[in-house]
């Protein structure tokens, strides 16, 4: 997966179990565990959500994203498609 598409599914407000198997690298079974932990964690804080979604800067923290780092990939990775289109 491209650095671009990993900063266009962490830009979503809301992460399915979908998103998260893209960015985990997990099957569908340990994706939805990994779901269901962080939704039991902003439970026991009292934090309602949606059904079937848990927020991505929670899994973005859960996972270790370094956001920063991708963004630095995908315009190195957008400055090299643009030369190269030049030549």
């Amino acid at each position: 997966m491209s650095a671009k598409e990993v900063l266009d599914i962490i830009s979503k407000i809301w992460c399915n179990t979908e998103d998260l198997m893209k960015l985990s690298g997990l099957g569908y079974v340990k994706a939805s565990y990994l779901k269901k932990e962080i939704r039991e964690d902003m439970l026991s804080k009292g934090i309602y959500l949606p059904k079937g979604k848990v927020p991505m800067p929670e899994v973005v923290k859960k996972l270790n994203i370094d956001v920063e780092h991708y963004k630095k990939i995908a315009e190195y990775q957008l400055k090299e498609k643009m030369v190269k289109t030049m030549l």
